[in-house]
């Protein structure tokens, strides 16, 4: 069985990390430049390594309501090891939880060198991921956040300013709000910073295992029973 990699290797010694030593990255690199390097070869810089790390502090948390949060503190309930339940917190991640900045990332990307008024044209029967919240009907304010830490940094905005003329335009086409919601502001860093798009769930599930850790961590202390759908939470069909 043989592997081929870039990304590590032992060598004399040095366990070496994208080239880098091991030790000299311990003793003078954080965690999140680390992710930076093996996630894209190279060291962020200061202004690089800000972004990305305000970007995973978007998604580490988000409520018990979401699947990622739930399932993870419904199966320690039942009496797993905490791994076992951050395992099923992780495999609740999909399309339509927790995927979104992946599949925003894509389209923000084939659709770089268009102008909005006609990728709404091209997709005016489609969903287009990125758009509308819940929750937020005007305004995603942690979408709004990330964007005014970019353009507080210096960088181009240009995914972003492609994402708002989208919005604009659906808005008008749809005639109600669709702002650009969490994931795709994500996409629009993503894209920033040079990751490969099909980073999104792992960059998600990177940020939100750590708010995971803690669900799991309350849920075993309180030593609940299993959870048990009450009756009327299921309605029964013919």
């Amino acid at each position: 069985m043989k592997f081929k990699t870039k990304i590590s290797e032992t060598k004399d010694g040095k366990h070496l990390v994208r080239g880098h030593d091991l030790i000299d990255l311990i003793k003078t690199r954080t965690f999140v430049e680390v992710i930076f390097l093996l996630l894209r070869g190279v060291l962020p810089n200061e202004k690089e390594k800000v972004l990305f790390d305000v970007m995973l502090v978007a998604s580490v948390e988000n409520g018990i309501e979401a699947p990622s949060v739930y399932v993870p503190r419904i199966v320690a309930a039942s009496g797993n090891n905490a791994h076992v339940a951050l395992a099923a917190g992780m495999l609740s991640i999909g399309e339509k939880h927790g995927g979104a900045a992946e599949e925003a990332a894509q389209f923000f990307k084939d659709h770089e060198d268009e102008k909005a008024v006609d990728i709404i044209e091209e997709h005016r029967n489609d969903i287009i991921p990125g758009f509308g919240h819940k929750i937020y009907k005007e305004e995603d304010p942690r979408a709004k956040a990330l964007y005014e830490k970019a353009k507080e940094l210096d960088f181009s905005c240009r995914y972003f300013d492609l994402a708002y003329q989208i919005g604009k335009e659906l808005a008008s086409k749809k005639g109600k709000e669709l702002p650009l919601n969490i994931d795709g502001a994500i996409a629009c860093i993503m894209l920033e910073l040079g990751f490969d798009v099909k980073l999104g769930k792992s960059l998600f599930l990177i940020s939100r295992i750590v708010g995971m850790s803690a669900h799991v961590l309350e849920e075993m202390n309180q030593n609940n029973s299993y959870y048990r759908l009450e009756e009327g939470d299921v309605t029964y069909e013919k």
